[in-house]
């Protein structure tokens, strides 16, 4: 089993997260896959975001806001 340390990105409204997280690479079932503790986390910071709680998502990831391009 091996480990790939990369990064998730988690769009919710105007916001987008980079959540860091570790692929586990197995040669059995489904692989990669994230362990259940990154499964929560993307999902905990998905929530915040949501609910417009940018600081407690900003604890657990790199957020940024998105403006819209005129063109």
């Amino acid at each position: 089993m091996i480990t790939r340390h990369c990064t998730k990105m988690v769009h919710e409204g105007n916001y987008v997260a980079e959540v860091e997280v570790d692929l586990v690479l197995s040669d059995e079932g489904w692989s990669p896959y994230l362990s259940l503790e990154d499964a929560y986390k993307l999902d905990d910071v998905r929530n915040a975001l949501r609910h417009g709680d940018v600081k407690s998502a900003a604890a657990l990831a790199r957020v940024y806001t998105l403006t819209p391009v005129a063109i």
